[in-house]
């Protein structure tokens, strides 16, 4: 869902946003600018952690090779 929001900016910051992104693609634009900066990050480093983790991921791997088997020989 949307929310709809009023800023007030610099006027040049105003044009420049127009030239650069264009009308009607402003909202997005500021949008991406600003998420990263908000957003919680900690599931994403908890993901890059997990991914360092060579025995985790070796034992996921062998887990879903097993699991792939398993659907393999189910549908014979």
């Amino acid at each position: 869902m949307h929310k709809k929001l009023t800023i007030t900016i610099d006027e040049q910051v105003y044009d420049g946003l127009h030239k650069t992104v264009g009308r009607g693609n402003i909202s997005r634009f500021i949008e991406a600018l600003v998420r990263p900066q908000i957003m919680d990050s900690d599931m994403e480093d908890g993901y890059r952690r997990m991914a360092l983790d060579e025995a985790r991921e070796a034992e996921a791997h062998e887990w879903s090779e097993a699991t792939l088997e398993d659907a393999y020989d189910a549908a014979r």
